[in-house]
C-alpha cells in the first residue's frame, strides 16, 4: 500500500508529501477519524515512504511515495522491520499501560540499524492509562534523533491536552478540531495581538501578565457568583453554626476546583495558539491551524522566532501547568512562564 492508494485523503496524502519533499517532518503526528484501520494504514504507508530504498515520484505532481517493493516496504507491510515499532491496547482493560509504553520508547531512542528514521506508531492513542501518558510526554518534550512518532485515535478529545498541543494534528473526514467558544476566542484574539507586537521589552511583557490576570480574575468572580447562588447557604440562614461551616468549606472548595478547571482550559488555549506560532514557522497550510482566524497574529510572531524558540515555547507552557497543580503562588508561575517566552 503507497499514498497512491488513499484517493480520499488527498489534502493529507499531499501535507505529508510536501513535508517529505521539503525535510521538514514533524517529530509527532496524531492522525484522527473514525476508522482506526485506515488510519494504521495512512500511518504504515508513511513510514514506508520514509524509509523507502527506491522511491518514486509521481509524473503529474512529482510527489514523494513508496516504491512499496523493496525490502523495506515489505518488512514494514509486514510488521517485520527493526526499526518500525507499534503499541496497541493488549489488556483485558483495554489500555495501553506504562510498560507498554517503556519497551516502545526504549526502542525508538536507540539509533536506527537499516532504516534513516525509527518510527513509533502507538494505536488508539486516547487509551494510553495516566502513568503512560505522563512518561509519554518526556519524550515529546525531547524527542529522538531521527524519530517520527505517530498517534492514531477515534476519540482525539480523550487524549491529555499537553500531548495534543505538541502534536501535528490530521483529521481524516473533515473533523473539526475547535472547542473554544466566542469568549475564549476573543480573550486570544486580544492576547495573541499583544504576543506578537514588536514590543519586546518587560513592560510589554507584564502587560501580558496583566492581561492574563484580569482574564483570571473575572473567571473567579463569574464562577464565585454562579456557585453562590446555587449554594444552600443562600436559601437558608438560619442554621446550625457547625453546618454553615460545612457549607462553606464544600462551596470554597468547589469554587476552587471549577476554578482551577477553568484555569488549566485557558492555558490550554494558549498552547493551541502557540502550536499555531510553532506550525507557522514550519509553513504548515493555514487549514490545518487550530485558530485559523487568529492566523495574522500567530504569523507575525513566527516570523520572528525559529521553530525551536516556538517549540521552547510550548515547553514553557507545559512547565507552567505543571507547576500550578502544586503548591506554587499563580502569579509567580505565571510570570516565570510569560518572562521565559520567545517573543
Amino acid at each position: 500500500m503507497s499514498f497512491a492508494d488513499f484517493p480520499e485523503q488527498q489534502q493529507v496524502v499531499q501535507l505529508l508529501q510536501r513535508s517529505l519533499d521539503r525535510g521538514r517532518l514533524a517529530h509527532a503526528y496524531l492522525f484522527t477519524g473514525g476508522d482506526i484501520d485506515e488510519l494504521e494504514a495512512m500511518a504504515q504507508t508513511l513510514a514506508k515512504t520514509l524509509n523507502c530504498q527506491q522511491p518514486r515520484k509521481s509524473e503529474s505532481d512529482n510527489a514523494l511515495d513508496s516504491c512499496d517493493r523493496c525490502s523495506s516496504c515489505l518488512r514494514i507491510g509486514e510488521s517485520l522491520h527493526p526499526d518500525v515499532h507499534r503499541v496497541r491496547p493488549e489488556s483485558k482493560l483495554r489500555i495501553i499501560t506504562i510498560d507498554q509504553l517503556r519497551d516502545l520508547m526504549e526502542q525508538v531512542h536507540l539509533k536506527p540499524t537499516e532504516a534513516q528514521f525509527k518510527v513509533a506508531v502507538i494505536v488508539g492513542a486516547d487509551r494510553l492509562n495516566v502513568q503512560a501518558a505522563n512518561a509519554f510526554l518526556k519524550t515529546l518534550e525531547e524527542p529522538p534523533p531521527r524519530s517520527v512518532l505517530i498517534l492514531l485515535s477515534t476519540e482525539p478529545e480523550r487524549i491529555l491536552e499537553t500531548i495534543l498541543s505538541r502534536c501535528l494534528r490530521l483529521n481524516f473526514g473533515g473533523e473539526s478540531g475547535s472547542r473554544f467558544d466566542k469568549a475564549q476566542i476573543g480573550w486570544l484574539t486580544t492576547f495573541g495581538e499583544a504576543a506578537s507586537s514588536e514590543q519586546k521589552g518587560l513592560l510589554s511583557r507584564y502587560a501580558l501578565l496583566g492581561t492574563l490576570m484580569a482574564r483570571l480574575v473575572q473567571t473567579k468572580t463569574e464562577i464565585e457568583k454562579t456557585l453562590a447562588s446555587r449554594s444552600p447557604l443562600e436559601r437558608y440562614q438560619d442554621v446550625d453554626s457547625r453546618l454553615r461551616e460545612q457549607w462553606e468549606e464544600e462551596l470554597s472548595a468547589a469554587i476552587e476546583a471549577e476554578y482551577r478547571r477553568h484555569r488549566t482550559g485557558l492555558l490550554a488555549g494558549l498552547q493551541w495558539w502557540f502550536r499555531d506560532v510553532w506550525l507557522q514557522t514550519l509553513a504548515v497550510p493555514a487549514d490545518l491551524l487550530s485558530f485559523p482566524q487568529l492566523r495574522k497574529s500567530a504569523e507575525a510572531l513566527a516570523k520572528r522566532i525559529s521553530p525551536k524558540e516556538a517549540r521552547e515555547n510550548l515547553q514553557v507552557l507545559e512547565q507552567t501547568q505543571r507547576l500550578l497543580h502544586t503548591n506554587v503562588q499563580e502569579t509567580l508561575a505565571l510570570e516565570v512562564g510569560l518572562l521565559k517566552l520567545n517573543l
